[in-house]
């Protein structure tokens, strides 16, 4: 029996649009590259013997506070606090904050703390990750605060190429560099791959630009000065790393990139966890926009203020108009004003979109050098279903904004897997 004519309709509208925005993005891309490679021959891998307080805005090595939120991690928790002990760096602390789990989380930090002296384990009625991780700043001693996500995996020497990224007075924050660590399913290591397009080339770029919009709530660090100027991280957002990059930014500070400062993480392993994850971004992106839309454009913020103009258009406006032309196409091949399916122009949109995004691919994995991670091209069919999704997911995010629904911690459910040898002993991985 034939597919009805509505469903090959709204397949063909669909095919097509993926293809426009997939060409359309690539091109965009290709106008950062050259940013990219500005970064790449400025930056130098970072001389891991070299003391941290020569040629960077430190006049002596500081002293590092990593503040742990956590929330029902009790499969990770232990890995992560141990990875973070194994650093080379020898002035730092490492503050849990337990936000009121119902699992072993607190027990499990408490026993780590019980052993190792560098450790506190602290515990919190259930708040919110950012209430949690403004208990840990209070806490605090460091003059350089580093907050991670509780399933982070540290190298050695992950908060010594950190610091080396406070180069100059204006960087008030700097963003490290996150990859995957559960590598053992099909979704996560399609996520590898395709990861390197934001930390390989787009994240380089924006740091040449003056323009990176987010501290990753992964890996960040943040000059506690800093810090007393912008104020404590906000406890009514999903986005709450999102939103303290930018008030950074309106502080007159900028946000320098760290790409050999790695930390090792879980990527949403089913496509119900990467949807939720998508949507809690997406809400977040919404959340900050609104509230400091006066940034949006105002060339007071130089080149970020500008840029965020660009990224309210691409990432909040745009997935909008994706989904009207795929109804619009579709209605009219239903009434055939148009082809059912468009075979011409989506052969050609394909030609030239699959080329440039697999150049741009490659580019961003050679920059974040990691070869290893081509072995997982086997996975790029999955690319326009996952377009499509990231389409759908501002839709939903504007949804739930306009009934108004809870903020929540919304994280992934960890499943403690390790997939990169190396990490969970502290021997560290090749970078």
């Amino acid at each position: 029996m034939a597919p009805p004519v509505a469903v090959i309709a709204l397949l063909g509208a669909l095919a097509t649009v993926v293809s426009i925005t997939v060409l359309v993005a690539g091109l965009v891309r290709l106008i950062f590259v050259p940013f990219s490679l500005v970064f790449e021959a400025r930056h130098h891998r970072p001389d891991d013997a070299r003391p941290v307080d020569v040629g960077t805005v430190f006049t002596e090595p500081p002293f590092v506070s990593v503040i742990v939120p956590a929330y029902n991690e009790g499969v990770v928790i232990a890995n992560c606090l141990r990875s973070i002990a194994n650093s080379a760096y020898d002035r730092y602390e490492v503050i849990c904050v337990d936000d009121g789990s119902t699992d072993d989380t607190y027990a499990i930090a408490r026993s780590v703390a019980d052993e190792l002296a560098q450790v506190t384990a602290l515990t919190q009625p259930n708040s919110g990750k950012g209430a949690a991780l403004n208990t840990g700043i209070a806490h605090a001693r460091g003059s350089v605060l580093l907050l991670v996500d509780a399933d982070g995996l540290f190298q050695p020497h992950t908060i010594t190429r950190m610091l080396h990224a406070f180069r100059d007075d204006d960087i008030g924050a700097v963003c490290g560099n996150d990859r995957p660590v559960n590598l053992d399913r099909t979704q996560t290591k399609f996520l590898a791959l395709i990861s390197h397009l934001g930390t390989g080339l787009m994240r380089r770029a924006m740091h040449e630009l003056r323009c990176l919009p987010i501290v990753s709530g992964n890996i960040g660090a943040f000059r506690r000065n800093v810090l007393d100027a912008v104020g404590p991280v906000r406890e009514d957002t999903v986005g709450e790393d999102l939103e303290l990059t930018w008030r950074v930014y309106g502080a007159g500070y900028r946000v320098a990139f760290a790409p050999h400062a790695l930390l090792y993480a879980e990527s949403p392993s089913t496509p119900r966890a990467l949807w939720r994850q998508r949507v809690r971004w997406a809400r977040g992106l919404l959340q900050v926009t609104r509230r400091h839309r006066r940034m949006v454009g105002n060339l007071r913020y130089g080149t970020f203020g500008a840029f965020l103009v660009f990224n309210t258009v691409t990432q909040i406006l745009v997935p909008f108009l994706q989904v009207a032309a795929v109804v619009v196409i579709a209605a009219l091949a239903v009434l055939g004003d148009v082809p059912a399916i468009p075979r011409d122009l989506w052969t050609l949109l394909v030609l030239l979109g699959v080329p440039v995004s697999v150049l741009l691919l490659l580019v961003a994995v050679a920059l974040d050098r990691a070869p290893r991670d081509l072995r997982y091209g086997w996975t790029l069919p999955a690319w326009p279903v996952y377009s499509a999704l990231m389409s759908l997911v501002m839709v939903r995010a504007v949804w739930l904004e306009l009934k108004g629904a809870e903020n929540r911690w919304n994280k992934l459910d960890r499943t403690g897997t390790v997939s990169v040898d190396g990490l969970v002993d502290g021997r560290g991985t090749s970078s």
